[in-house]
């Protein structure tokens, strides 16, 4: 099968040809018929996420988000059947379980589910884990309505369903992004887009929010003193949370609660995400759609920042 792998950590991704999986007892085997792009594909890649308990099997393939077709299912029970249309996320490179490629097996009983009637397959590649990072992160913060929300990236796949998720509780939303889209998040339902390329965001968020944020959500500091600078920005009592594992170290304001996430996927959360896409209350910010071979590339441009969007590979 075609698969896109790294031979080593820091290796450059490339395409190569590698033998399909067989599943294993409680295990279906999918063949692929999209995977998304999310920054933990690049920092895997890099060995970025690498805590040196997990196997290292190279080449390892690329990807944890994926939608296709059973096409194998190995013994014992089951919930799926062949020929049973499927989305999900795998527990990533270091399992073996990349998606960057034509087949991939995974545990039944993982984050997997069905595609519900009218859900398309490309739409539901994009789910998995930035969806159900934001509907885990709204959670976490527990926001009800008629608070109000930071969202540092917000642009981004994660920041694009959790905008959404946040403005249908009535949250107020502060999208923080990189150039004019303010069109784009008000769309999403934003209450204020502030582009950081144009006016300091401290002014930007005091000016909405005087006494500061309820809730602080950071998609993209990458050291402690970044993040601290933007915990600032809440009011005390709030909640500062960062995806990029900076709150510990961080010297963030004592009546402020610092939160590193960490994504608990299910396939319960996948239902709840794609009911809420046929209810029409989530909709999937697809920005590019790119071939497998073209992956490398897609990887390359996402680690830059500044994404507007998912990004789907078609296989």
């Amino acid at each position: 099968m075609r698969a896109i792998a790294v031979s080593a950590f820091r290796a450059d991704p490339a395409l190569v040809e590698m033998p399909k999986p067989e599943p294993e007892a409680g295990e279906v085997r999918v063949r692929i018929e999209y995977a998304a792009l999310n920054p933990c594909d690049w920092q895997a890649a890099q060995g970025s996420l690498d805590d040196g308990l997990a196997p290292r099997v190279f080449p390892l393939v690329v990807g944890v988000d994926f939608a296709g077709r059973v096409d194998m299912i190995g013994s014992g029970g089951n919930r799926f059947r062949v020929g049973d249309q499927v989305f999900g996320r795998t527990a990533g490179p270091a399992s073996g379980a990349g998606t960057y490629c034509d087949y991939v097996s995974v545990p039944q009983d993982s984050a997997i589910t069905l595609v519900p009637d009218g859900l398309p397959l490309r739409t539901a590649a994009a789910l998995p884990s930035a969806g159900m990072a934001a509907a885990e992160i709204l959670e976490i913060a527990v926001l009800r309505g008629h608070e109000s929300l930071l969202v540092i990236g917000a642009a981004g796949g994660v920041g694009s369903y959790l905008t959404q998720l946040a403005s249908a509780r009535d949250v107020r939303v502060l999208a923080a992004v990189r150039g004019d889209e303010r069109k784009r998040m008000a769309a999403l339902g934003a209450t204020v887009t502030i582009d950081t390329t144009d006016r300091p965001l401290e002014a930007a968020v005091r000016e909405t929010c005087p006494d500061g944020v309820d809730a602080l959500v950071d998609l993209v500091s990458t050291t402690p003193d970044a993040f601290a600078a933007r915990a600032a920005l809440v009011r005390g009592g709030g909640i500062a949370l960062t995806t990029r594992g900076v709150a510990t170290g961080a010297a963030l304001p004592a009546d402020v609660t610092g939160i590193d996430f960490r994504l608990e996927p299910t396939p319960v959360l996948l239902d709840v995400l794609a009911e809420g896409v046929a209810e029409g209350v989530l909709r999937v910010p697809i920005d590019i759609e790119l071939p497998l071979e073209k992956a490398p590339q897609a990887l390359d441009r996402n680690r830059t920042g500044g994404a507007r969007g998912k990004t789907v590979i078609v296989l």
